[in-house]
């Protein structure tokens, strides 16, 4: 940070404010959750601007919030606040037009919502409410920081397409609301110099700029170093996706944000809950608990399993809204089990086709330049990174993201600076280690994927859950 002369991104992951803000000696990049809220008393700008270097952040806070547990992404209390607003707008899907997503319990606004319903009073001494990060930004800033275009498209509030507040969504949280939130802001923006209490009481140079923060998900696109036509895929406990996106298409399943690194286009991301344990499940079933087995099994059947498919839900998934497991033959008719190498190949070719499925409905495409980024723990298997990539038609690389929200938090540090001089991030980390090609497509998987990938769409209509008015991550 002293070479660059740029901060960005420290955080609390806490929903106790105070309890973090206090013991570190040395400012770090830490990773920033998405949809918390901070709620800060009327009065409370004169102590971020006055802030004594004698003293440490949690004695010369403690008296600001209105709120002392600030409500975190885990929380999932706002089922009325969630239906009430997508009432407001005109339904989910409209919602989802203008913000980006269907009403989420864990979405700030509905967050903010509750909290009016419930504590008025509350709500009526809060002059500024800012997302966790930032609130992080704030407190280097020494001023109220505003909220970035791409983590406020978490909120269930901002028109992801004209980048302000909706005023329809404004209206039905809470009176007033669009003055506490401040206007937001480019994610690459400067926003000032470092307050004058981190240079007194650690040694900060007056030279460093403050750039605004964001959230983790957004962090991370930045820090895998997506690029037009990426997809990032995480194979972990959770299967999430990571999207640029040139023209989305919001829908009623997953997020489109505004793009971190580039507020023209756009960001998606899709979480599947039935990721690795699901994959080791299988395993243990099929494959003797041994990965190597599970592979041998892989590579004896073909690709398009002769038109056997299966859908494994051993939770509720998010995406689609689904449970249990549902195998189907290649006549559409549903049978009760499969042979243990087609078990294997069905889950396999069905996870990575309900990715490429529901990528496509939020508006993504696979294009000549697109490149698979595959991180997480099955991204070590080449032979499902092989399903993967003739699924998609596209080569997958396979990248190192430990810590990529806080990789991506340095990077956009640097770029914030540069920014102004029309330097893309791409330029920016044109050093960086490039990704290492793992797999690429078997010439034919195309045409061989394309109609199994209409009839799994189509089989998967017939296992949906009754959806719920306000989906759960």
């Amino acid at each position: 940070m002293s070479e660059s002369h740029s901060l960005y991104q420290g955080s609390v992951k806490n929903s106790s404010v105070e309890q973090k803000l206090g013991t570190a000696r040395q400012p770090q990049l830490t990773q920033v959750k998405q949809h918390g809220s901070v709620y800060w008393k009327k009065g409370s700008i004169q102590t971020l601007k006055n802030a004594s270097p004698e003293l440490p952040l949690h004695q010369l806070l403690k008296a600001c919030f209105a709120v002392s547990n600030s409500p975190i992404w885990m929380d999932s209390s706002t089922a009325s606040q969630c239906s009430n607003l997508e009432k407001a707008v005109g339904g989910a899907q409209r919602l989802a037009a203008i913000t980006g997503s269907r009403a989420y319990e864990r979405f700030t606004g509905n967050q903010i919502a509750k909290i009016y319903s419930q504590n008025p009073e509350v709500y009526t001494q809060t002059e500024r409410i800012s997302l966790v990060s930032s609130f992080a930004a704030s407190l280097f800033l020494g001023a109220y920081a505003p909220i970035d275009y791409s983590d406020g498209s978490g909120m269930n509030l901002l028109q992801i397409w004209e980048k302000v507040w909706s005023a329809s969504c404004l209206d039905a949280c809470a009176p007033g609301l669009e003055e506490k939130l401040g206007s937001p802001v480019p994610s690459h923006s400067v926003l000032g110099s470092i307050s004058p209490y981190y240079i007194q009481r650690y040694g900060f140079s007056p030279d460093c700029k403050v750039v605004a923060f964001t959230g983790d998900n957004p962090a991370s696109l930045a820090g895998m170093r997506l690029q037009e036509g990426d997809i990032a895929i995480s194979l972990g406990t959770s299967d999430t996706l990571f999207l640029w996106i040139q023209e989305p298409t919001p829908a009623l399943e997953g997020h489109i944000l505004c793009n971190p690194v580039d507020s023209q286009t756009f960001m998606a991301l899709l979480c599947f809950k039935n990721g690795s344990l699901m994959r080791e499940r299988i395993r243990d079933d099929c494959a003797s608990g041994s990965w190597d087995e599970f592979s041998k099994a892989l590579s004896s059947t073909v690709a398009g399993n002769n038109g056997n498919l299966g859908f494994y839900f051993d939770v509720m998934e998010i995406t689609p809204e689904a449970v249990g497991i549902h195998r189907f033959n290649s006549d559409n008719q549903k049978v009760s089990d499969f042979p243990k190498e087609v078990e294997i190949r069905a889950l396999i070719e069905g996870q990575f086709m309900a990715k490429r499925i529901h990528a496509e409905k939020l508006g993504y495409k696979v294009m000549p330049r697109t490149r698979i980024l595959a991180t997480g723990g099955a991204s070590h298997n080449k032979k499902i990174l092989q399903v993967l990539s003739d699924v998609f038609n596209a080569p997958v690389y396979t990248i190192d993201t430990a810590n990529s929200a806080c990789l991506g938090s340095a990077y956009r540090a640097i770029h914030g600076l540069l920014a102004e001089t029309n330097v893309s991030l791409a330029d920016v980390v044109k050093l960086a280690p490039e990704p290492r090609l793992a797999v690429t497509p078997t010439t034919g998987a195309e045409e061989l994927y394309r109609p199994l990938l209409k009839r799994y769409a189509e089989l998967e209509q017939k296992v949906i859950y009754n959806p719920t008015s306000c989906p759960v991550k």
